[in-house]
């Protein structure tokens, strides 16, 4: 099953890409939608090729690896995260001045990247006082 759903998302990947080059190519235009699509059909190849299924690890219980693998790359992932949202607010405003950025719906999500986590564990470990 782990091969067949590497071939289908490799498949799917290809595709979309294909697309998106040949428009990119013959039109000079690139689509937001290509971008999200590419994007969600890489995390399916990944997801296929680390956990053997789309959807990313139906771990259980007992299985105190799949759960340590989870929690370490969803922590490193947002901070990476976190760190490129940045980048690409800076490079795309072309800016060094926060005063000067313009493009306030991604300055607001750069924001919520600083307060999501700390929010989170906040009413986390509520449930457990």
């Amino acid at each position: 099953m782990k091969k067949f759903n590497v071939i289908v998302s490799s498949i799917l990947l290809l595709a979309i890409a294909g697309h998106g080059g040949y428009r990119w190519v013959r039109y000079e235009l690139l689509d937001v939608s290509t971008i999200i699509f590419g994007c969600i059909a890489l995390s399916y190849l990944l997801n296929s090729i680390t956990w053997g299924d789309y959807e990313g690890g139906k771990y259980s219980e007992n299985d105190e690896l799949d759960k340590h693998i989870k929690t370490q790359s969803a922590r490193i992932g947002y901070y990476a995260l976190m760190v490129l949202s940045a980048a690409v607010l800076f490079l795309s405003e072309g800016v060094t001045a926060l005063n000067d950025i313009q493009n306030i719906p991604l300055a607001v999500v750069v924001g919520l990247t600083f307060i999501v986590a700390p929010i989170t564990e906040f009413f986390y470990s509520r449930k457990f006082r």
